[in-house]
């Protein structure tokens, strides 16, 4: 799995702005629901419901806000950049300052969690991070973003 089968160019966020984590929440599932022609409530609902068992800021500056929706017939994603970085309840106490958001059919299963463990493999890369964070133009982004793996990081 690429992150191309899960991102689109339009879903790249380059110089987002927002002031807290629920903001964060709020505005992007907004956006990701508008795209998947979902409820945005309830993108941003299931969205809390699992931040409430654990807070997807993963460390490094780094969150991967993830949930199950009904009505969704394949995982979709969206990618910000932060232009400031917020307080998201993170692993390692650090703001956050790059949200990849995903979300999954409820039937997904071991898809979901290969979404997820491709997104965290790419953004556990030191420099990958660095690269991201050096531009804020959501070509660019996508660009590095959606460069196919070479090897199992």
């Amino acid at each position: 799995m690429e992150i191309e089968d899960l991102l689109t160019a339009e879903n790249v966020l380059g110089d987002f702005k927002a002031s807290s984590k629920k903001q964060t929440l709020q505005s992007l599932s907004r956006k990701l629901a508008d795209f998947a022609g979902l409820d945005a409530r309830l993108v941003f609902d299931k969205l809390l419901e699992r931040e409430k068992l654990g807070s997807t800021g993963v460390g490094k500056g780094v969150a991967i806000p993830h949930a199950r929706v009904e009505g969704l017939d394949e995982i979709k994603g969206l990618f910000a950049r932060l232009a400031s970085p917020i307080d998201f309840d993170s692993v390692d106490d650090q703001p956050v300052d790059i949200v990849f958001m995903l979300l999954a059919p409820t039937d997904a299963g071991a898809d979901h969690l290969k979404a997820l463990a491709r997104v965290s493999r790419l953004l556990r890369d030191e420099g990958t991070l660095k690269k991201l964070r050096a531009t804020s133009d959501d070509s660019a982004l996508y660009a590095m973003l959606a460069q196919p793996t070479s090897n199992a990081a």
